[in-house]
């Protein structure tokens, strides 16, 4: 039985938006917030990069942009509402397989504990 061809790897930044979508909606300052606090300051999403990057995984259908919730606050403008789409969901599972394959070899290893 052939093996459903793999989807290419997700650049770092996508898989880390995506991320951040996984289990709720987010707004553009959430994600950022959500990205920087979970990679321990590794990873800075600037507001500029960060909009580009999500028009194009709007393009790319893995990320749908939604109507702000009606108990969201205003900051000076409309917020920017963003959801995981199923094709996006995938994506990031994928991806965080993939990853996970390395861990599992580096562990095999011994470069990281088990």
């Amino acid at each position: 039985m052939k093996q459903a061809p793999q989807p290419p790897p997700l650049p770092p930044h996508w898989f880390q938006i995506l991320l951040s979508l996984a289990d709720r909606d987010l707004h553009g300052l959430g994600i950022m917030n959500d990205v920087l606090e979970r990679t321990g300051g590794r990873m800075r999403l600037w507001p500029a990069m960060l909009y580009r990057n999500l028009r194009r995984l709007v393009d790319a259908q893995l990320v749908t942009e939604i109507d702000a919730p009606r108990d969201a606050e205003p900051g000076g403008g409309r917020p920017r509402f963003y959801r995981l789409t199923p094709l996006g969901r995938r994506a990031c599972a994928a991806e965080a397989e993939r990853l996970a394959g390395f861990v599992d070899v580096a562990r095999r290893k011994r470069l990281i504990k088990a």
